[in-house]
């Protein structure tokens, strides 16, 4: 395909000589013709003639094209009558033809000016060309004096016809496209597909000239096979698509991006011109499924699309890779440009996207690979930019371009992800408990469920390294799942033995939408027989920092079955007095960072006290986290702290020594009432 960007009239190049010569000479001989014809007396072959000249017309509209890595144009089937006029009544008629036949077809696809003009040109050209031959060996058929009964040997400088028509109409393309490449890489291309099917179509010709000749009124029947020879092209074609195009979007597949991508190399080793590719995802698609339903995630997948095209330049390939990840080439490129485009990528969705009357506001992480920088294969090329992507969305930064620092991480990551999946699997997670400390008598309030991973080759895996994993891959509803089960197991255990210990659990943002945690902590205790008081939820603070009426609303689903829940790691977050006098929860935790610095500092020690009096005035017990000396306790006691957890109380235990910490100590029984949560403001307007 020829690129306007590559083309130019104005510059001396091979591509724009080549155009000059075909659409000066061509269009010369095609006024020549029209005057030839125009003046001419038609013998008693009129009939024949136009019965051929409409099928010519009608079968230059079906060219047949054969898809992927064959000439986008097709090959017309028009040749085959193009060639009989030719050799029936000769070159004049031939050109005029041919000349409105190629005019029409273009017209009707929209091509540009230079394009129409080049095109009816150089077709004007080729037939002349092959009439060349015919004056070599005598034969000069015209208007007055068609040609005589087609016999046998004539086939032979019709096949040097055929050739002479095909290397000149060849030669004309190739070299205008030469302005995107090399004149011979332009040649070659598609060449064995291309010169079989045009032989195939000319070798129709003699057939077309003896039913001129001898029936014409026939001629009308040769549309059958042809024209089923073209459907059957265009349903090879329309499979194709469905192949390599999304169904949702109608976006390009991963498939038909690995075919662009070859082009691209291809190109760039041919001119040397580099590009890039993005590969981009939706931030936080999986809480609009979870939240929305599949349903309005379908239709957000659809606009994003829509703008994606919208941002990019027409020549740029733009793909959905699966799921909510996109990817989009980004042709003649560097890396400066590269970007700009990206920033335009992430500018188009600053708009919220409205869907049936709900506001969405939409962000991306783009991650950007650059050919030759980043790589020079597809694959390398692609998971480059995957790897930059993710950086993009750990960060923040919305846009990241590769660098071999971010990769080495990456690579770690994408295997401990891959392996933690197995673990999964394989049952190979298992749970230690902290126990958490009454001030008052010493007595244990309960105990708090860590998850732990210890790994064959790797040994210990801290938490801090595969939870946030989980959470960006979206496998952290599997996390919890198991965690959930192992707890209410071990609950279960304990019950036998004459034990009723709480424990707690933590969860993460991603579990508190839709009814997946409801649902699997109320069947998990039916199933057991297990009272749900027993069974403590811990929230971070950075969970309910906004007003989420989903958020609130899980919960208060949580807290009718009688789970309680705990806010962690409170003092670190950003939840206003308003949104946590209203949030359902029964505990508060005061983060480790304040209590570890009372001792040094009267300004955290103050803190803690704020917190501790805070929590009183809401009805909430305040449990004091790392908790690691005599003296913190101490001071946590003497401030009024509820309870303390840390390492001067225990180290996390696998289940059989915290079963026998616990049975030493005993179990505080129900020692702090529920307290019931007030209605938000958007309750209160509701009441």
């Amino acid at each position: 395909m020829i690129r306007r960007s590559d083309f130019s009239l104005r510059t001396f190049s091979v591509a724009s000589s080549v155009w000059y010569v075909s659409v000066v000479v061509g269009w010369s001989l095609m006024i020549l013709a029209g005057y030839e014809v125009a003046t001419a007396s038609v013998s008693r072959f009129g009939p024949a003639l136009a019965m051929t000249a409409v099928l010519l017309l009608v079968l230059e509209l079906l060219p047949l094209v054969q898809g992927r890595g064959h000439d986008p144009q097709g090959v017309v089937m028009s040749t085959a009558f193009v060639c009989a006029m030719l050799l029936i009544w000769g070159v004049w008629p031939a050109i005029v033809m041919v000349a409105i036949a190629a005019i029409a077809a273009d017209l009707r696809v929209g091509k540009q000016w230079w394009k129409v003009l080049f095109n009816a040109g150089q077709y004007t050209v080729s037939v002349a060309s092959g009439y060349l031959v015919m004056l070599l060996v005598g034969v000069t058929p015209s208007l007055e004096h068609p040609l005589g009964t087609f016999r046998l040997g004539d086939l032979s400088w019709v096949c040097v016809v055929w050739v002479v028509y095909f290397a000149v109409n060849l030669g004309l393309v190739a070299g205008v496209l030469s302005s995107g490449g090399s004149f011979r890489s332009a040649l070659v291309d598609d060449f064995a597909n291309y010169t079989a099917m045009t032989f195939a179509v000319l070798a129709l010709s003699p057939l077309v000239v003896v039913m001129a000749q001898h029936a014409w009124a026939f001629l009308p029947l040769l549309l059958i096979p042809l024209v089923l020879l073209y459907n059957t092209a265009q349903m090879s074609l329309s499979r194709e698509h469905e192949a390599t195009h999304d169904a949702l979007t109608g976006l390009s597949n991963r498939t038909a991006l690995q075919f662009a991508l070859l082009d691209a190399f291809n190109s760039y080793a041919r001119d040397g011109k580099p590009f890039g590719l993005f590969v981009i995802d939706l931030d936080d698609f999986k809480r609009v499924n979870d939240s929305l339903g599949h349903q309005i995630g379908d239709h957000l997948l659809v606009r994003v699309a829509e703008r994606l095209r919208m941002s990019v330049r027409p020549t740029d390939h733009v793909a959905r890779l699966g799921g909510d990840e996109f990817a989009v080439i980004v042709l003649d490129a560097h890396e400066s440009e590269v970007r700009a485009i990206a920033g335009r990528i992430r500018e188009s969705l600053v708009e919220p996207i409205e869907l049936r009357g709900l506001m969405l506001d939409v962000e991306l992480s783009i991650g950007i690979a650059i050919c030759p920088d980043h790589g020079t294969d597809g694959d390398t090329l692609l998971r480059h930019a995957d790897v930059a992507m993710y950086v993009a969305k750990e960060s923040r930064a919305g846009i990241e371009t590769y660098s071999a620092e971010c990769d080495r991480n990456s690579i770690d990551q994408l295997g401990l992800l891959g392996e933690l999946r197995q673990a999964l699997d394989d049952h190979a997670l298992e749970l230690h408990y902290q126990p958490k400390q009454s001030t008052r008598d010493c007595s244990t309030l309960g105990v708090e469920a860590l998850v732990r991973w210890r790994h064959p080759q790797r040994g210990f895996v801290p938490p801090d390294e595969f939870i946030p994993l989980a959470e960006r891959s979206g496998i952290m509803p599997l996390l919890t799942e198991r965690v959930v089960t192992l707890a209410l197991d071990q609950m279960a255990r304990w019950r036998e033995l004459g034990m009723t210990v709480p424990v707690a659990v933590n969860v993460s943002p991603t579990d508190l939408v839709g009814h997946r945690l409801t649902d699997l902590i109320a069947s998990g205790l039916r199933h057991r027989g297990l009272p749900a008081e027993l069974l403590q939820l811990e929230i971070t603070e950075r969970i309910v920092a906004g007003d989420a009426e989903e958020t609130n609303a899980v919960l208060s689903r949580l807290r009718a079955l009688g789970v309680s829940i705990s806010l962690d790691d409170f003092g670190t977050g950003y939840s206003s007095l308003v949104r946590l006098q209203s949030l359902p929860v029964d505990e508060l935790k005061i983060d480790r960072i304040f209590v570890s610095a009372m001792a040094r500092s009267p300004e955290a020690a103050g803190i803690v006290r704020a917190v501790i009096d805070l929590a009183h005035v809401l009805g909430l017990p305040a449990i004091a986290e790392g908790v690691e000396t005599e003296e913190e306790w101490q001071l946590l006691y003497s401030l009024g702290c509820d309870g303390v957890q840390g390492w001067h109380v225990a180290k996390p235990m696998p289940h059989d020594q915290a079963t026998e910490w616990v049975r030493a100590r005993g179990v505080a029984a129900h020692p702090y009432p529920r307290r019931e949560a007030v209605a938000s403001a958007s309750e209160q307007r509701a009441m």
